[in-house]
């Protein structure tokens, strides 16, 4: 088994660093720090740029080349890379107050999937939404309190989903039309220590949980079964994906103040984790395939 090693290479330090993503078109990695409301890139031997949102920006998805996804507070969004410019897609109408989205990724055809989380309570008010290609929104779970670990494996037939104040990652088949089916247990992380954060599947169709409040990252095999932990150099790391040239790197945010109940002191939370010598490949990020008519409201029953 390789022996890797982790490095912090950025100075700053990220309040709620999330949801990254490597664009392979341009070798660099877009993250979030949802309670500073930035979206930030970084190529390695660079600078980072950052571009502000308009509320507390979720998740992230890559779409046509110089732009983003945002999941926002209420809503999804355009972010132009150009100018900075946010343009509404579709609202999110929440069930009850201080709540917003959260975790997201794309599914292999290019659809958003996002879910919901609700604030300083744990009521399972939140709900995993569907932004599909032409901009509508698709509700596709109820009953969740904290959204985590969507993720897909490489055929795109399986989702993986964590409400994280349940500890349990659940396992989907995932049709071709994105109905969900055959619901069951995929990992008990409170097993390992911590609720799950978010995930990232490899080239090997593994999962990779983040286990927040224990400093580690955990890899499961297609059945559940845990092949390897990795301790990591933060107290808090949020969610892990593949990037680097040969798709070998792991890159990890990290929490400093969540504004909640997570939050540390160290020098090194809220730092961005990289991590090298695995000898595992990831997955290329799909981009969002969509492009959507003008904003219209989501309410009511699922589709």
């Amino acid at each position: 088994m390789s022996t890797p090693t982790a490095r912090l290479p950025l100075p700053d330090r990220d309040l709620l660093g999330e949801s990254p993503v490597w664009d392979v078109r341009e070798g660099a990695l877009y993250w979030v720090d949802t309670r500073s409301r930035l979206v930030k890139r970084w190529v390695e031997g660079g600078p980072v740029r950052s571009w502000a949102t308009p509320s507390d920006v979720g998740s992230i998805a890559l779409a046509a080349p110089g732009r983003l996804v945002l999941s926002l507070e209420d809503g999804f969004a355009w972010l132009d890379l150009a100018s900075g410019s946010v343009e509404r897609i579709a609202d999110v109408v929440h069930p009850k107050p201080a709540m917003r989205l959260n975790d997201g990724r794309t599914d292999r055809e290019g659809r958003f999937v996002v879910g919901s989380m609700v604030l300083h309570r744990r009521d399972p008010d939140g709900a995993l939404h569907r932004l599909e290609h032409d901009g509508r929104v698709t509700r596709l779970l109820d009953g969740i309190a904290l959204a985590n670990s969507t993720c897909f494996s490489p055929d795109g037939r399986t989702m993986y989903f964590a409400d994280s104040l349940s500890g349990l990652v659940r396992a989907w088949d995932y049709g071709l039309d994105g109905r969900l089916s055959n619901e069951r247990v995929f990992v008990d992380a409170h097993a390992h220590g911590s609720g799950p954060d978010g995930a990232t599947v490899d080239a090997d169709g593994c999962v990779w949980v983040a286990l927040v409040m224990v400093g580690r990252l955990a890899r499961f095999a297609p059945d559940g079964r845990l092949l390897r932990t990795l301790e990591l150099p933060v107290p808090h790391p949020t969610c892990p994906c593949f990037g680097g040239p040969d798709l070998a790197t792991l890159f990890v945010p990290s929490i400093r103040n969540t504004g909640n109940i997570v939050r540390s002191d160290r020098p090194e939370a809220g730092a961005l984790v990289v991590v090298e010598g695995l000898g595992i490949r990831g997955l290329p990020e799909t981009p969002y395939a969509g492009r959507p008519a003008p904003a219209a409201r989501v309410q009511g029953d699922p589709e």
